[in-house]
């Protein structure tokens, strides 16, 4: 009896062991504040199971601000993108979380649907609907190993015009038809992602900003990727639709070359994308800065368009700019685009000697995500 007592004290031990450090595992911090975002917020065992214990074969992608996997909910078998975030400890936790969910109330077909968050142990997790085709950069740049052959995955002129104009209605709707004004601040290929149909989705939200209508916004750290920061920012640190407008002519003349906003080359006379296509402008060759794979297969108008439209959203004035809702009437045929006139003349370089800032964070390493506001001079 005494040994079957024991053994009955050592298993009741080991039970309660077990589920303490399975309780461990899976604990999450949960403070007051956080009652009223309850329905936004996954349970951490949930996202485990969903990814499989984070996986590595689960990894869909690796950025400047977390890992990203591929996940099925348990429960509602819905397949779900987990981001990894690390998380500005400059910011409140509770100002931070209070964004997150304002931003998962954005609904439009053009945006990647933020479902919620999850926080454990210092980590912070984004919730995002899965979307299958990943994102567009790799059909820009990358090449898919087929039959031993490496294959580009090349898309066709009206794929990309399409993307182009989606990209555009999803950031005409951040910055003038919700509640609120919200600033994406990393428009680029890496962060669009493609749907089943090849609809473009913007997605990653880390660095958004928002703040109401008519307030003028205020300064703030400089974050970004390089390539795509209006130059503006050097000076001011404030965020506006119009720094989104710079962005997103520089995603417009990436996709239409097929080229990164920079180009790790000594020799390279211009080693930005918009010096170069700007040259072409200047000798009358503009459409030879379309992307080679296309093979000659564009619309001339919309090619010359989209060029246009780059050059004119990328403008390093800043008043010079159009706003994305004049974008999207250009893009649809509403509105007569503008020539484009000699203040284009001032390349970035020459801006960068005018503004006496220093061009250094430009050739910085591409592509990822980068906290730049130390490189400013």
């Amino acid at each position: 009896l005494p040994l079957a007592t024991a053994t009955s004290v050592l298993a009741v031990g080991v039970t309660i062991f077990l589920l303490v450090r399975r309780h461990r595992r899976y604990a999450e911090l949960r403070e007051d504040w956080e009652v009223e975002f309850g329905p936004h917020r996954f349970p951490y065992k949930d996202l485990y199971y969903a990814t499989q214990g984070f996986r590595n074969k689960n990894l869909l992608g690796v950025g400047g601000f977390g890992r990203v996997y591929k996940g099925v909910l348990p429960k509602s078998k819905l397949e779900i993108a987990v981001k990894r975030v690390s998380h500005d400890s400059k910011q409140g936790m509770k100002e931070f979380i209070a964004e997150v969910v304002s931003i998962g109330r954005l609904q439009h077909r053009n945006l990647v649907h933020l479902l919620g968050y999850c926080r454990r142990k210092g980590q912070l997790f984004l919730v995002y609907d899965y979307v299958p085709n990943g994102s567009l950069d790799k059909y820009l740049y990358h090449h898919r190993q087929r039959d031993n052959k490496l294959q580009p995955t090349t898309l066709y002129w009206a794929q990309r015009f399409k993307i182009i104009r989606g990209v555009a209605s999803g950031l005409l709707y951040l910055h003038e038809e919700w509640e609120q004004v919200v600033i994406h601040r990393d428009v680029k290929a890496s962060n669009v992602l493609l749907d089943a149909e090849m609809n473009a989705r913007l997605g990653d939200f880390g660095l958004a900003r928002l703040y109401d209508h008519g307030i003028d916004p205020q300064s703030t750290h400089v974050v970004g990727t390089i390539g795509y920061l209006a130059p503006e920012l050097a000076c001011t640190g404030k965020v506006t639709p119009l720094t989104d407008v710079f962005a997103f002519g520089i995603f417009i003349l990436e996709v239409v070359c097929g080229q990164r906003p920079i180009k790790q080359d000594a020799r390279e006379k211009h080693p930005m994308l918009v010096d170069r296509v700007l040259e072409h402008w200047h000798n009358g060759s503009l459409l030879d800065m379309v992307d080679i794979e296309l093979h000659g297969g564009y619309d001339v108008n919309e090619a010359c368009l989209a060029l246009k439209l780059g050059l004119l959203c990328s403008h390093p004035f800043v008043d010079t700019r159009p706003t994305m809702r004049q974008v999207v009437q250009y893009l649809d045929g509403d509105r007569i685009t503008p020539e484009l006139s000699s203040p284009v003349d001032t390349n970035f370089e020459m801006l960068a000697a005018m503004q006496n800032e220093g061009f250094d964070p430009y050739v910085m390493s591409y592509p990822s995500s980068t906290n730049c506001g130390h490189a400013f001079r």
